[in-house]
């Protein structure tokens, strides 16, 4: 197996970052005159078309964690990974329909100035300071770690030369403002999935072919044979992944929890919406979710091709990391399968991904900073070049921070998909809870909405190390606790999300009710809660949208049933 790029994989990688590279550079020159504009260079307002917006949510979404990390996992797990991706189709209709009315109508541009604009600066401020760690610290770091990692695995590149020109290559991408950013990620997302397919046809090939067969449809059945087990969506408890995915809760638990807060209340891809109207916004959200209905043909399919493959006897030495069994070595090896060339075309995919998840973090980490923190609290009378100038400074310093503690939080022993989803889970459903009740219940507080902030956070800690304190095991026959690795019972992680946000909402209905009513505030001139701008009218679809969401919702019925 070749564990290098060989000249050919050279040219084709050459010929895909000139390609990125020149075109970002041609739309940066061909707006020069607007990059000076803190909304045009952040939100590229207005000039964003629908596939653009689409193709960027996915560009910024899909990264080295799906594609190693959740080959890994269906190398792992199996089938039941996808409903990440699958369910976040469903999310996005979810967030077309609902929360981008909102943020439009009421001209949100940013996560903290909608905090600011229903609740009050305390709030505001906190979630600001507190995204840009989360963005910087977890999410930055493990994005570029892995992508590195991947890269070096596959080209035998030092670690550290690979880390440094993702970054270079990404820093490029960002300085030229979010309207770069979301015309480039088209290029990106056609490279990550004309390369993806590429390595999908090849691993279901080896698997027709080690049967004595041809074809990748009869790779797919066999796989269906050889790895049954693999093939269930929703896990029974005695499934030894249900803590990672457990049972129904995929369907009417944590899962909307953690896909509604990702998609709909978070800067990183809702920013990619914002500067366009509605319409075009909505039909940008609704080509995302198709594209997502077919993220794990690229991504996951590979990992239980892998499995059976590995099963049968191959990949022996090649899945072994530190003498142990390691999924996610699954994708790079079935890369280093490629030839000269495919090989190339498929490293372009993973670096595109890469590069696309690291520029669209980059820039709402300088976003948030700019509009947020800079502008609210340092300098309120900055001009629009000296944000942007600001906004620049920002992206190059978070990337360098991001290079230099990314080794040294552990991301490659945790796994970077477990690694962002066990981090961001904390704080998940406090934060989705206070968006919720503040679009659609305008009695809903400032002081509600911290307590969501700061006792979600608290109790998703407690739920954590509980079992530390206490045994569990009680809670088994009830679903809500089943037996690690190490056989002490704990609850899954999503259902600890769905317990947490429903203590949420009700600590937050409860205060807000305890307070004075909004408008005997108003007049006693204290802050307290602010209401939006909503009207029913606003979450009227068109019949297009509406034919085209039934239609993504009859396709995730029919996989659903299918593969139960």
């Amino acid at each position: 197996m070749q564990k290098s790029l060989q000249f050919l994989d050279y040219v084709v990688f050459l010929v895909y970052f000139v390609i990125v590279a020149g075109y970002g550079l041609y739309i940066y020159k061909k707006k020069k005159r607007q990059t000076t504009d803190s909304k045009d260079f952040f939100l590229a307002e207005g000039s964003l078309t629908w596939w653009a917006i689409g193709a960027s949510l996915i560009a910024s979404n899909i990264s080295a964690e799906q594609f190693i990390g959740m080959a890994g996992s269906g190398f792992n797990i199996g089938l039941a990974i996808s409903t990440y991706e699958w369910m976040a189709a469903a999310t996005l209709i979810i967030v077309a329909v609902f929360f981008l009315p909102i943020y439009l109508k009421n001209k949100i541009y940013t996560m903290p100035q909608f905090l600011l604009t229903r609740y009050n600066k305390t709030v505001s401020t906190i979630m600001a300071v507190f995204w840009l760690l989360l963005y910087v610290v977890v999410n930055l770091t493990s994005i570029l770690y892995l992508g590195a990692l991947a890269v070096n695995t596959i080209s035998g590149i030092n670690f550290y030369v690979c880390m440094s020109l993702i970054a270079l290559f990404a820093i490029f991408i960002t300085l030229g403002g979010m309207k770069v950013i979301g015309y480039t990620d088209v290029i990106q997302v056609f490279f990550l999935i004309l390369g993806g397919l590429v390595t999908t046809y090849l691993a279901l090939s080896l698997v027709s072919e080690h049967f004595g067969q041809t074809g990748v449809l009869k790779g797919f059945s066999l796989m269906t044979e050889h790895a049954s087990d693999h093939f269930h969506m929703i896990l029974k408890k005695d499934n030894p992944h249900y803590l990672d995915l457990p049972g129904l809760t995929v369907l009417v638990g944590g899962m909307w929890i953690v896909n509604l807060n990702y998609w709909g209340c978070n800067q990183y891809i809702t920013q990619r919406a914002l500067g366009a109207d509605l319409k075009t916004a909505r039909s940008g959200l609704l080509f995302a979710g198709f594209l997502k209905l077919l993220m794990p043909v690229i991504v996951v399919l590979p990992g239980i091709a892998a499995y059976v493959l590995h099963s049968q006897g191959m990949f022996q030495q090649e899945m072994i990391k530190a003498g142990e069994l390691n999924p996610d070595n699954a994708y790079p090896v079935l890369m280093n399968l490629l030839p000269a060339g495919m090989k190339g075309l498929a490293f372009a995919a993973l670096t595109a991904a890469v590069v696309a998840s690291l520029a669209g973090k980059a820039n709402s980490i300088s976003t948030i900073f700019s509009l947020d923190i800079y502008k609210e609290i340092f300098d309120r009378n900055a001009d629009e070049k000296k944000i942007v100038n600001v906004g620049r400074v920002v992206v190059i310093v978070a990337m360098i921070l991001a290079i230099i503690i990314s080794p040294f939080l552990g991301i490659d022993k945790k796994g970077g998909f477990q690694f962002i989803q066990e981090y961001t889970g904390f704080v998940s459903p406090g934060i989705f809870a206070m968006f919720i009740l503040g679009f659609f219940w305008k009695r809903t507080t400032a002081n509600a909405a911290l307590f969501a902030m700061i006792g979600g956070f608290t109790m998703s800690l407690f739920l954590k190390f509980l079992p530390l304190w206490m045994d569990l095991s009680s809670l088994y026959d009830m679903g809500l606790a089943v037996a690690n690795a190490k056989g002490v019972y704990e609850i899954p992680f999503l259902d600890r999300m769905g317990i947490v946000f429903g203590v949420c909402v009700v600590g937050m209905v409860i205060i807000s009710l305890l307070a004075p009513a909004p408008s005997k505030l108003a007049a006693a001139g204290t802050s307290g809660s602010h209401a939006l701008e909503v009207d029913s009218s606003m979450f009227k679809p068109s019949m297009a949208f509406t034919v085209i969401a039934l239609l993504i919702c009859g396709i995730l019925t029919a996989l659903y049933t299918i593969f139960w």
